[in-house]
């Protein structure tokens, strides 16, 4: 099992839409832990960590998200895992 971490941040009109509740649950559902969070700018911002197949797979959720968002672009930053999250959380 390859362990994988990678720093997202997500553009468009990713707030407001439920863009970080259904990250979460999308992470729960494949197992990845981290978080996930709004940013003054609009954007969203991800940690992820887990195997590196489910990471990937989240990081292709993110690029289209729920039903409601329109994401224009995600950017992927991978990172040394730590192993530090026990879940996947929503900072406020």
């Amino acid at each position: 099992m390859s362990l994988a971490r990678a720093h997202l941040r997500i553009y468009g009109w990713v707030q407001g839409v439920f863009f970080r509740s259904s990250m979460r649950r999308v992470a729960k559902k494949l197992g990845v832990t981290g978080w996930v969070r709004n940013l003054p700018d609009g954007s969203v911002e991800a940690v992820v960590e887990g195997e590196k197949d489910k990471v990937e797979e989240i990081i292709r959720w993110a690029h289209k998200g729920p039903e409601l968002a329109v994401v224009e672009r995600v950017d992927v930053e991978w990172e040394e895992p730590t192993g530090e999250f026990d879940d996947f959380s929503i900072i406020y």
